[in-house]
């Protein structure tokens, strides 16, 4: 089946796939339909980052005031914004994160309950921070929990965040290996702007 072209398909309003999440009680059935569905939403969201990134990191990451994105094509989930900056991105792959340079900081001010950090040494961080990878010879520390293709948030000796990326090594082996790229950013905080 041949889909349309451009030109003839129906336009799309985006303020039918932009949902902001406001709780407010109003007497009527369909406004508490609604408000039970995006109260789900956010459940879901959260829950997911939970498991992505440690329990009760979900409630801090994402409060009840994100505004979500939906994908036209499929309907579901694709952006989560807090004031108009993009928190992060569901991935449709895999259902889980990509994250923002504002969301790492965000999640940097919870270090303690998060469980996806790699520290690196201080003399690299402005190359990573332009956006070049770090190497497993770079690698001080990485939280024990990270696998290979983790979403990981890279962070200097003075626990500033550098950059935002994808893991290619566990943590085992970021501190073992002496070659290689543990981490392929995606976007250095020097890029974020």
């Amino acid at each position: 089946m041949l889909r349309p072209q451009t030109s003839h398909r129906n336009d799309f309003s985006p303020s039918c796939l932009y949902y902001k999440v406001v709780f407010i009680v109003v007497e009527s059935k369909n406004a508490v339909y609604w408000w039970n569905i995006l109260e789900r939403v956010l459940s879901r969201i959260k829950s997911t980052a939970d498991y992505q990134f440690g329990k009760g990191i979900g409630a801090k990451l994402f409060p009840d005031n994100v505004d979500i994105m939906f994908s036209k094509a499929t309907g579901r989930i694709r952006y989560i914004y807090l004031n108009g900056e993009r928190l992060a991105t569901l991935r449709p792959t895999d259902g889980l994160f990509s994250l923002s340079i504002i969301a790492a900081q965000l999640l940097a001010e919870n270090r303690d309950s998060a469980k996806c950090f790699v520290t690196v040494q201080n003399d690299i961080s402005k190359f990573i921070a332009d956006g070049g990878d770090a190497f497993a010879m770079h690698v001080i520390t990485a939280d024990d929990e990270i696998q290979a293709k983790d979403e990981v948030i890279i962070l200097d000796e003075n626990h500033h965040v550098l950059a935002v990326g994808r893991a290619m090594l566990s943590a085992d082996e970021m501190k073992a290996f002496k070659t290689g790229v543990a981490v392929k950013i995606r976007r250095g905080c020097s890029q974020a702007s």
